[in-house]
């Protein structure tokens, strides 16, 4: 071994009780910070997922400004042809056209405005995950049936269960008044109000015809596996669009910027008390990389009078902290991800946590997500800070006049 390595290693175990304590408070930060992590991009996945499960998918086509504006004139021609287009040309069922209008809802006993989605029985539940939060009836069957499923809370409020009628008000596409009598055949319960209590969806077919939009809808919805795969898909739903047509695709951040916002937000707030961890554990690295300095004051200044150059006691400082850095990094990231892999099979739940969970459309448990990089990001930073801890015990010995040194004791 290298004498420098050998004297550096020699050192770093004169005082063996304080570099343990140092090292220690490095694999607690450390451990710390990979499950932090963990948790905290499992969490933006699951509520990246969630949310864009429950209608928005991983990127919609729509007409220029309908984003924005949503103005019942702003639709995409023939969408159901397009959409099967697409189906046809990516081989798969994860696409599927909708419209969407507003209007009157009457029962019996009360009328409330709400939000209807014309959507493909067939191929809705592939892009939407309400098909499969029905809790009462069953969910569309038929394209051209007049028949609607409501959201739990908009069900109450209109009191009306399975099987009874409503009475759906609306503006066409025209303009013109448009009207129709649907049976309720289905009660669905998403977990998040606005959901429920605002939304309703009918086949697509006798939504066109309600509202005459001749053929035309608003969204083409398309769903990915993963973020990563829905990014290198856009290219190729861009290229299939009909060269003639100004339609437009949007992108998940873009359709929902306010969650997009939500994660940045948290993570700033998340990386301000993660500096901070970091920031103590250098201050401790610090102090004891500047004790093992001067406690050695007296023997620098005997080497430093037989010609050695500050330059290379400096270096030496920092091949110890780097050796301390070293150990832990890598105790600090295996402790913590084998501490994390138990949560990412066993969950975690927080008391008291879930009505805000529910607002963000996430689980009560939630499941950390270990990678490589959740696993290293955190004990790098730390080992980076370190090093950077000890450049002013290093830089300190430039200082060392070597008689001084020797008459310290």
């Amino acid at each position: 071994m290298n004498i420098v390595l050998r004297l550096a290693w020699r050192n770093l175990w004169r005082h063996s009780k304080r570099t343990w304590l140092t090292i220690g408070a490095m694999v607690f930060s450390n451990v710390l910070l990979v499950f932090m992590i963990s948790i905290q991009f499992g969490m933006y996945g699951l509520m990246i997922d969630n949310t864009l499960q429950v209608f928005t998918g991983h990127m919609q086509i729509q007409a220029p400004g309908y984003k924005d504006d949503q103005k019942m004139r702003q639709t995409v021609p023939d969408i159901v042809p397009l959409a099967s287009k697409l189906r046809e040309a990516f081989q798969t069922d994860t696409i599927a056209a909708r419209g969407w209008a507003f209007g009157l809802a009457s029962s019996e006993e009360r009328s409330y405005g709400i939000g209807i989605f014309g959507v493909e029985p067939t191929f809705e539940p592939h892009v939407s995950s309400i098909p499969g939060l029905i809790k009462d009836g069953r969910y569309l069957r038929d394209n051209d049936a007049t028949e609607i499923v409501l959201g739990a809370v908009l069900a109450r409020n209109l009191r009306v269960t399975t099987g009874d009628e409503l009475t759906l008000l609306g503006s066409g596409r025209d303009g013109s008044f448009a009207a129709a009598v649907l049976v309720v055949v289905g009660i669905f319960e998403s977990g998040v109000a606005d959901i429920d209590r605002n939304f309703a969806e009918m086949p697509l077919q006798s939504f066109q015809d309600i509202f005459y939009m001749d053929g035309a809808g608003h969204q083409v919805v398309i769903s990915a596996t993963t973020l990563d795969e829905a990014e290198l898909l856009r290219p190729g739903i861009v290229a299939a669009l009909p060269l003639d047509s100004d339609l437009v695709v949007h992108d998940w951040d873009t359709l929902l910027p306010g969650l997009k916002q939500a994660i940045q937000a948290d993570m700033g707030s998340a990386f301000f008390m993660y500096g901070i961890l970091v920031i103590l554990v250098a201050f401790s690295v610090l102090n004891t990389q500047l004790m093992s300095v001067l406690e050695r004051t007296h023997e620098f200044g005997i080497v430093m009078s037989l010609g050695l150059k500050p330059g290379r006691l400096g270096r030496l400082v920092m091949l110890e902290t780097a050796m301390m850095g070293l150990i832990g990094f890598v105790l600090g990231a295996i402790a913590g991800a084998l501490f994390t892999s138990w949560f990412t099979v066993n969950g975690l739940s927080i008391p008291g946590m879930e009505e805000m969970a529910a607002n963000f459309n996430l689980p009560a448990r939630v499941y950390p997500q270990v990678t490589p990089w959740t696993m290293v990001a955190g004990p790098l930073v730390v080992f980076l800070f370190t090093l950077l801890a000890a450049l002013y015990p290093a830089l300190r010995l430039h200082r060392l006049h070597p008689v001084e040194a020797m008459r310290a004791n």
